[in-house]
């Protein structure tokens, strides 16, 4: 079976358990591979970048609640009023 590997650099679980940090700066801040038999069994991500992406993915979730609601009626509002 044929897998896609989402990441430059790999690791194999036995080198994680070796040297969990030293795993994770292999990847100069992105993602690596952790392969169990040749096969990706997760990633492991930076601290810094998983913020980044779990940023991303609630500006595309409120992106998304925009979108939806657009087109409904406008409510105009003043400072003062709220």
């Amino acid at each position: 079976m044929v897998s896609v590997v989402l990441a430059e650099v790999t690791a194999s679980i036995s080198e994680l358990k070796r040297n969990p940090m030293g795993t994770v700066a292999a990847g100069e801040g992105a993602p690596v591979a952790i392969l169990n038999r040749n096969e990706p069994a997760f990633y492991c991500i930076p601290a810094k970048a998983y913020e980044v992406m779990m940023d991303r993915l609630e500006d595309l979730e409120l992106n998304a609640l925009a979108d939806s609601r657009a087109g409904e009626a406008v409510v105009k509002v003043t400072l003062d009023e709220l």
